[in-house]
């Protein structure tokens, strides 16, 4: 069993930055696929961000492309979604997930997610 827990939300102007963190505990495997989403009000939950715990490979969508990065602790065991240049529309509730398959091909999907984060609330406003 993997637990995730995040944190690192809040508000932020336009343009500025935010960290957030998911630290998981639980045996894991470096082929795992850790992503990130988010869900705005009213809207479908949408793919963000996606690395293997080795960090090998990293994909984003193109909507963050150049401003979110991911990181990785292993020593603590978090990964981390850098965001930068913030807009108003990634004002969104953010939710990292972990895939125990090492699906990389199947990323974007977030059905092949079986653990979740509880969310953090991103807000970008002035």
């Amino acid at each position: 069993q993997v637990e995730l827990v995040e944190s690192g939300g809040g508000l932020v102007q336009p343009g500025g930055s935010l960290r957030l963190s998911c630290g998981f505990s639980g045996r894991t495997n470096s082929n795992y696929v850790m992503g990130w989403f988010r869900q705005a009000p009213g809207k479908e939950r949408e793919f963000v961000a996606a690395s293997n715990l080795s960090g090998t490979n990293t994909y984003y969508a193109d909507s963050v492309k150049g401003r979110f990065t991911i990181s990785r602790d292993n020593a603590e065991n978090t990964v981390y979604l850098g965001m930068n240049s913030l807009r108003p529309e990634d004002t969104a509730v953010y939710y990292c997930a972990l895939d125990a398959r090492g699906r990389w091909g199947e990323r974007r999907d977030a059905r092949i997610y079986w653990y979740w984060g509880q969310g953090t609330q991103v807000t970008v406003s002035s």
